[in-house]
């Protein structure tokens, strides 16, 4: 299966009350990182490897999402419009047109993540499919993600990165601190990424109707209490847009034209 067949299923639903500041007036895949939402940032970094078929799992302010998209040409290309006459605009092929095919399902204002992905299951139509979360971005290679999962043999593949500490990190020598790092990454143990690989068995096995099912909870355990859940280990940039502050150092990065992430060309 070619990585343009293999639906990329990315959660769009939730209401981001910890970024209130960027996102109260938006739901949290639509605020920006260098004037592009970060959502069109995760669909940028899988386009790269060549996927061009997703899913989005919306639900707060849903509206918003689906009229970016409605209007995508709009804000991507210039047009000249004549007022004087009732004639379409005359499209000017400038901005890059992206090669996606977007299908977007209503999965409830509250519904937990593992519910979303359960509902739509209908629209999953090929023997595995890839998963992300709509908020949160990395330099992850999605080919590796793939390899690792179809040499694993697993139902599940997870990409395990390594925390990033809130708090500043010191090393002391005697009664002087001779480093000090303000957001050092912790050398040990995983966290969830996200960038996820699964088989279809994990739709039809691991989820249900709960509508307060969430993916992360008794799904992934269930999966890997079974021996199904793979890891795949990424020692990069990945950073998940949960507050102001990491919005502001992910702007930060952008504007600076050191953005990690960034592995497509324009």
């Amino acid at each position: 299966m070619q990585n343009a067949d293999i639906p990329v299923v990315i959660l769009c639903g939730g209401m981001g009350t910890r970024l209130r500041e960027a996102s109260e007036k938006l739901p949290k895949p639509l605020v920006d990182i260098g004037g592009k939402p970060i959502l069109w940032h995760v669909m940028k970094t899988y386009s790269h490897y060549g996927f061009r078929r997703f899913i989005l799992c919306l639900g707060y302010k849903s509206d918003l999402i689906r009229r970016y998209f409605l209007d995508y040409r709009e804000h991507a290309n210039d047009f000249t419009l004549s007022l004087a006459e009732d004639a379409a605009p005359t499209w000017h092929q400038t901005g890059v047109v992206e090669d996606w095919e977007i299908t977007f399902v209503d999965t409830g204002l509250l519904s937990g993540t593992g519910a979303r992905v359960k509902r739509v299951s209908s629209y999953l139509d090929t023997e595995m499919f890839m998963l992300t979360y709509g908020d949160g971005i990395g330099e992850v290679d999605l080919d590796q993600l793939l390899e690792a999962h179809r040499a694993g043999g697993r139902i599940g593949t997870v990409t395990g990165v390594h925390p990033a500490s809130r708090y500043g990190e010191m090393h002391v020598e005697g009664d002087r601190v001779s480093e000090f790092n303000e957001k050092p990454t912790l050398a040990t143990g995983w966290v969830s990424g996200g960038f996820f690989a699964f088989n279809r068995e994990m739709v039809d096995t691991y989820l249900d109707d709960d509508p307060g099912l969430l993916l992360e909870h008794q799904p992934l355990r269930r999966l890997a209490a079974d021996g199904q859940l793979t890891i795949n280990p990424h020692e990069g940039f990945w950073m998940g847009m949960d507050t102001f502050r990491d919005w502001t150092e992910l702007n930060q990065l952008w504007d600076a034209g050191t953005a990690p992430w960034k592995v497509w060309e324009d």
